[in-house]
């Protein structure tokens, strides 16, 4: 019983043929398969029948065999059966003789294989399938038994390996490629392989010049591997990081990277007590060489005063530029002892200034400049309280200051005693004082534009209107704010300013759309109570806060960086926006700025005005103009000065531009009178 029931399971039945009576025996299961009553003894010409003439004939010559020689046979044939069905079945026959040894009986098994066979046609068509996708897929995938010989490889795979599969099948993968022994790509594979899991990582491989980002799956059969030429991808990296850590201008380090080798060198390391020194550089006279001869010859000199002061240093030393016309020097391995340390720094920064005698050439012109340098040493074993890379380029800065104030074309150590003197400009902290008491600020606004033309708002700019120096530039008076902290109190006077402005603008039909730009001092930001500052000067004034956009700059990102996101995500969240100032002149970071909630990239003018003048300024803006829109945000470009500089930057994708070609800063009367002329589109921000 159990075996019937067995049977009939596995479709499976029993046969036996008499070669005398030329009749066959089929067992119930058998019966079944033919679809006939059971108990059906059909000759050898009726059960002949039951196959379609092809396979009639293989059947029938098998039987012949087993019956004359005693050959086995073992077939899977097709059959129709009696209700006219095709089927796939499996017969499997032999002798049988009697005590003569005469052939008297065949017998065997019968077996319905339909399903069977329906499954391995499936499976042939999903590996077709596969094997079709695989060969069009744009990831290149590479088949590894489980010997580590090559089992498969997809044309993008023989592309990138510059191979043919007909040449590595059934090779072993060491000896095909002997230089990923010992390399990431042997390592990940093995254990992927060892212990069952899926690996993904990055490398690359030097014989066919590729960089890949490989992922493995280990299975029964072996290992998949997908992998994609990310060569393009490794350049744009390679070209962001250098603009965010390279001067784009002198091809030196800048302020983010010496900050990064500077913390490294201010970390503990008891077995290292040498002293190290910062030199801050700061040309005299700058501005009036930038003034009388142009900025591009102000450039000429910035690259060859970069090339003296590479050569006036060791190998090992570090020259930075922190923009503008200064330059930061970072000297290790001074020796133990502080006072010959200083002195050795002291004797680099007098070889410098020695190399500032000679006049430096300008097309064919001699052109004079000199230096001040603040120095500033430092030890693991000679301070007392750590210092941080702000404190020790601080106290070089005073330094500079110092040299500056005997009388420029020197150099000064950092003793403590700067410290209290650089915190008391006495006169001008003064008169800032009174500036505010009496209200001698006031703003200007610049508009901003389209590149299609329309204004889209106004960026608020502080001036100084002093009753005896008349108008005082910003390049003054707000380093001398920021020193003395009045900034603090300034800055609340121009957001609370602007807003007022931004309020009533609110309430005209044509300038209601138009957007505030006001700029943020890193102070303002990092004061605990900056989010509620801004909040009440928005409540104070009923301006509208999507119509706010602060202008941030890059060294907010140098300090506190989570309590930066923190503040811009809960202004955010009232729709005020946020705009990164003078981008790539600064501290930027990839790994920093893809995480602030901006909403706007500013180009800063100097790369506009080199993008047009045959320098790199096209290739930075292009960069840049990427990273906005990888960021998903709006660029806009500053100093926008001449047609020429608008085409570019309108040819080169800017949303948006500012400069004096569109308007110079205005007085709030004027600016009256611009926005009734102005094309104005309205269009919302900050998601409005």
């Amino acid at each position: 019983m159990l075996a019937q029931i067995a049977g009939r399971m596995a479709h499976l039945g029993a046969w036996v043929a008499d070669l005398h009576s030329e009749r066959c025996y089929w067992s119930d299961e058998v019966c079944d398969i033919h679809e006939v009553p059971h108990g059906t003894w059909p000759t050898f010409k009726q059960a002949y029948s039951f196959y379609p003439p092809h396979w009639r004939a293989q059947v029938a010559h098998a039987v012949e065999a087993c019956s004359r020689d005693a050959t086995p046979f073992d077939m899977e044939v097709q059959m129709q059966t009696g209700g006219g069905k095709l089927l796939w079945v499996r017969t499997i026959g032999e002798a049988v003789r009697d005590d003569a040894g005469v052939i008297v009986q065949l017998q065997g098994a019968f077996q319905n294989i339909g399903a069977a066979k329906q499954a391995e046609e499936q499976r042939t068509q999903l590996a077709g399938r596969l094997t079709a996708t695989l060969e069009t897929i744009t990831d290149a995938f590479v088949m590894i038994n489980r010997d580590w010989t090559f089992g498969y490889l997809n044309r993008e795979a023989e592309r990138l390996l510059q191979c043919r599969r007909e040449d590595v099948l059934g090779k072993d993968i060491w000896t095909v490629h002997p230089l990923i022994v010992g390399t990431r790509y042997e390592t990940e594979y093995r254990r992927a392989m060892k212990e069952g899991v899926a690996v993904a990582f990055e490398e690359y491989y030097a014989p066919v010049n590729l960089w890949s980002e490989v992922r493995a799956f280990p299975s029964e059969e072996g290992l998949a591997v997908y992998f994609v030429d990310i060569q393009a991808r490794k350049a744009a990296e390679s070209q962001i990081r250098s603009l965010a850590y390279f001067d784009t201008l002198t091809g030196l380090p800048n302020r983010s990277l010496l900050v990064e080798r500077l913390d490294a060198a201010l970390a503990p390391d008891p077995s290292n007590p040498a002293c190290s020194a910062v030199l801050i550089i700061d040309l005299d006279n700058f501005k009036s060489i930038n003034d009388t001869r142009g900025h591009d010859k102000g450039d000429m000199l910035l690259k060859l005063v970069t090339a003296r002061l590479t050569d006036s240093v060791r190998r090992a030393d570090l020259v930075a530029r922190f923009g503008g016309d200064e330059f930061i020097i970072l000297l290790g391995a001074l020796g133990d002892d502080p006072v010959e340390a200083a002195r050795r720094a002291e004797k680099t920064a007098h070889t410098i200034l020695a190399t500032f005698a000679e006049a430096f050439e300008i097309e064919g012109l001699p052109q004079y400049s000199s230096a001040s340098i603040g120095v500033a040493l430092f030890g693991h074993n000679h301070e007392g309280d750590p210092l941080t890379p702000d404190d020790v380029l601080r106290r070089a800065d005073l330094a500079m200051y110092h040299a500056k104030a005997a009388g420029r074309n020197a150099v000064a150590l950092y003793d403590p005693g700067m410290q209290a003197r650089a915190l008391h400009r006495a006169g001008l902290e003064a008169d800032l004082r009174n500036a505010l008491a009496q209200s001698q600020f006031l703003l200007h606004y610049q508009p901003l534009a389209a590149v299609d033309g329309s204004m889209t708002g106004v960026e608020a700019l502080a001036r100084w209107q002093h009753p005896q120096r008349g108008m005082i530039s910003p390049a003054e008076f707000i380093p001398a704010a920021e020193d003395s902290g009045l900034i603090l109190a300034l800055g609340d006077w121009v957001l609370h300013t602007a807003c007022t402005l931004l309020a009533q603008s609110g309430q005209q039909a044509r300038s209601g759309h138009l957007t505030m730009s006001v700029n943020v001092s890193a102070h303002q930001f990092h004061r605990p109570d900056f989010v509620a500052g801004v909040k009440g000067a928005l409540a104070a004034t009923g301006a509208n806060p999507r119509r706010l956009k602060l202008e941030l700059t890059e060294s907010l990102m140098i300090k506190d960086l989570e309590g930066t996101i923190s503040k811009m995500l809960a202004l955010r969240q009232i729709g005020v926006g946020f705009s990164l100032d003078d981008f790539g002149t600064g501290y930027s970071s990839l790994a920093h700025l893809h995480r602030l909630p901006l909403d706007e990239l500013k180009i800063d003018q100097s790369f506009v005005r080199d993008a047009v003048s045959g320098g790199h300024g096209a290739l930075i803006v292009h960069t840049i103009l990427a990273l906005g829109k990888a960021l998903n945000l709006s660029v806009l470009a500053e100093g926008v000065e001449t047609a020429e500089q608008y085409e570019f930057v309108q040819w080169a994708g800017c949303h948006a531009y500012q400069g004096y070609l569109y308007s110079r800063p205005l007085s709030a009367a004027a600016l009256e009178g611009f926005i009734t002329h102005a094309a104005i589109v309205p269009t919302g921000m900050n998601g409005e």
